[in-house]
């Protein structure tokens, strides 16, 4: 099929990353109708408006975290993310506002309880590939590189860098693949993942690029010893201590491609706007008159 041969953009928006971004960058000035902040809303729609000027994609999908403690992670770990704040109501409130103007425009969101926004970006596009799309995954998270296939590309927008599968290895030493099981051994501070103690980015990309995978490290360590890498007898020792933990940290880092997604559609093609609601939620939030109309031209209402 042509569209296999040149397979069309489905646009794959990491939100939290960029609401958060707002939150701590954006002036505490702006409030909503009753007083409360509305900053990360602000910049959220600022980065929104400006992406869909720029590509104007016909199929988009915008994912938020809500599983902030309840994540299926936090079952197999409960430390998982632990060292993180709880996020205070003034930005739980703008959440909600974000994934509103988002439904307001037409475009697809993506949450779920127990599902991180990686999880519903690669669930998405897994599901969308045999489709006839290639992903664009817009979010500048090392986690989702593990993602990347031949045609797909990841695009830090605030840095306006883009990279595709070929490109990881220059970015972070590892192929797309092992990704996850680099970061089960270097471990992720972000999201308290401890690692195998005594592994740091270089060590494990020294194995990743000799063995290939966790598993097949797991099972060759004896010839760890043996490897021209500083420390290689004790990094030995702490693999065969630390086996279990490091396949743990490895259930932890990948991103799931399983699941649920509802019955939106698969290409995620972007929908009716709802001027009314578009409206009313520029009412509340008290975007001003150039906001409003680029909102307005952005959903094709003007």
């Amino acid at each position: 099929m042509p569209e296999m041969l040149h397979p069309r953009p489905l646009y794959l928006v990491d939100a939290s990353l960029y609401v958060f971004r707002a939150w701590h960058s954006m002036p505490d000035e702006f409030q909503d109708a009753d007083g409360w902040p509305t900053n990360a809303v602000h910049g959220f729609a600022r980065f929104l408006l400006e992406l869909l000027e720029k590509e104007r994609p016909a199929h988009i999908a915008i994912a938020f975290d809500e599983a902030l403690d309840s994540c299926f992670r936090n079952r197999l770990y409960p430390a998982y993310k632990a060292n993180r704040d709880p996020a205070p109501e003034e930005l739980r409130r703008q959440f909600t506002h974000c994934k509103a103007l988002c439904a307001a425009l037409g475009l697809s969101v993506l949450a779920h309880g127990e599902y991180e926004a990686d999880d519903l970006i690669g669930s998405a596009l897994h599901v969308a590939r045999p489709q006839g799309f290639h992903g664009v995954i817009v979010s500048a998270d090392k986690d989702l590189s593990q993602l990347l296939h031949e045609h797909d590309e990841q695009w830090d927008f605030a840095r306006g860098q883009r990279w595709g599968m070929a490109g990881v290895k220059s970015r972070y030493g590892v192929e797309a693949r092992q990704i996850a099981d680099y970061l089960a051994l270097t471990g992720d501070a972000v999201d308290n993942i401890p690692g195998v103690s005594g592994i740091g980015a270089k060590s494990a990309a020294v194995l990743l690029a000799h063995f290939g995978d966790l598993d097949t490290l797991l099972g060759r360590m004896d010839e760890v010893t043996f490897l021209r890498l500083r420390g290689a007898a004790t990094m030995a020792i702490r693999l065969r201590e630390q086996r279990e933990h490091a396949l743990l940290w490895r259930q932890l880092t990948t991103i799931a491609l399983d699941a649920p997604l509802g019955d939106i559609a698969t290409g995620h093609e972007r929908g009716q706007a709802d001027g009314d609601m578009l409206g009313a939620l520029s009412d509340a939030l008290r975007f001003g008159p150039m906001t409003r109309r680029r909102l307005r031209v952005a959903a094709g209402l003007e």
